[in-house]
């Protein structure tokens, strides 16, 4: 991926978790503690009474321009301030400067054990799958399934359901459910800004996995972004690792995508004693 297309891929992904916080009612934010600023060039999100690496996370830091060492300690000062043990500090591999290893070292960041795997695919028609589900473009009415799905997709217990579902009908967002004879089966959403399409959101409640749904989303999200006249779709998973059954892996190796790089975690380290 060149340089332009991964400072377009963290701008939409960015978005995505800044409408994450916008899409909060006022009461949950502050039940979950959100909080969202940017220091040094980088989204620095926060959700202090919600637990979870998918909010509590930097994003873009030294990618549309270079950071500073101060900028690095001022993240780390924030998170801990707040009480939070365990975060994400996102390196993309074309950060600058080179010295930014070294400053997350003297901040008191390790390496995670395991990156995010970043894909890119271009506009070519979404492969022909079969699926005996029916896949919609939601809108209000079908937020709460939309929200619930989700959240128990990614581990996220009360109240996510209900920032989730804040989701349906934001400007700039598509949201989708598959359906089988009506009872919704699997979610997933995709952010479009400025020619950038970013796959978020996907799950599948249990009782219907191995039913295909995932697949037709991602066919369905990508025939949809074609439509809207995207350049590109970009979307992100964990990296492959050994032990792991990659089903999200594998989906979206096969609906065209490929990979583009890897984006290191960087966490705190352990306290000793």
């Amino acid at each position: 991926m060149d340089t332009a297309t991964i400072i377009a891929a963290e701008r939409v992904e960015r978005a995505a978790l800044a409408d994450l916080h916008a899409a909060a009612p006022t009461e949950v934010t502050r039940q979950l503690g959100l909080h969202l600023e940017t220091i040094g060039g980088a989204l620095v999100s926060t959700a202090v009474n919600g637990p979870t690496i998918l909010v509590n996370r930097t994003i873009g830091l030294g990618v549309e321009h270079a950071a500073r060492a101060e900028a690095v300690a001022e993240i780390v000062s924030r998170y801990s301030a707040a009480g939070l043990a365990r975060y994400f500090v996102h390196l993309d591999p074309s950060a600058e400067p080179c010295q930014l290893p070294g400053w997350f070292e003297s901040a008191g960041l390790t390496p995670y054990s395991r990156a995010w795997a970043k894909f890119v695919r271009g506009t070519q028609p979404p492969p022909q799958l079969d699926s005996d589900l029916e896949v919609r473009h939601i809108g209000p009415e079908h937020a709460e399934q939309f929200g619930r799905i989700a959240a128990q997709g990614f581990g996220l217990g009360p109240p996510w359901h209900l920032v989730l579902a804040g989701l349906v009908g934001r400007p700039g967002w598509r949201v989708y459910l598959s359906f089988d004879h009506g009872e919704a089966a699997g979610c997933a959403a995709l952010r479009v800004l400025d020619g950038v399409a970013w796959f978020d959101w996907a799950a599948t409640s249990p009782e219907y996995r191995r039913r295909g749904s995932q697949g037709v989303l991602l066919a369905r999200r990508i025939a949809d972004a074609i439509v809207l006249g995207v350049r590109s779709m970009v979307t992100a998973t964990g990296e492959a690792v050994a032990g792991d059954p990659q089903h999200s892996y594998r989906n979206i190796l096969r609906a065209g995508f490929r990979l583009s790089h890897t984006r290191a975690n960087w966490v705190p380290e352990p306290e000793s004693g």
